[in-house]
């Protein structure tokens, strides 16, 4: 089964491939699934990521802000990481970057509120 676009599928290298898929990419945005322009329309998605994340890429969140952001999604009040760093008396050192976070903090805010170590152990 050959499958025919109405755009010339390429990987994205310049702005003018870039601003030529987003466009035809707005036109087939509602495309049915399964139907030709679906298809064309999942694969120009996947050119449009991999331009973006080479072109664009974005940083990791800083370490603190990412544990108030997942505090914020939990519902976890500054007691609540008191219970899982086992410091009180560090929590509100650590929110303020008053205080830098351990390794055994690193392990355990990753293992309880599922933040990645990677921006964890990120400097601050």
């Amino acid at each position: 089964m050959q499958i025919q676009f109405d755009m010339e599928m390429k990987i994205i290298k310049t702005e003018a491939d870039y601003s030529a898929a987003m466009k035809r990419l707005e036109e087939i945005f509602d495309a049915e699934p399964g139907t030709p322009e679906g298809d064309e329309l999942e694969l120009l998605a996947l050119l449009i990521d991999n331009y973006e994340k080479i072109h664009f890429p974005i940083g990791l969140p800083d370490p603190i802000e990412a544990i108030k952001f997942r505090m914020e999604q939990m519902d976890y009040k500054p007691k609540d990481l008191a219970d899982v760093i086992g410091f009180r008396s560090r929590v509100t050192e650590i929110l303020t970057k008053k205080r830098k976070l351990s390794l055994n903090m690193i392990r355990k805010i990753n293992q309880k509120m599922h933040i990645p170590t990677d921006i964890l152990v990120q400097k601050y």
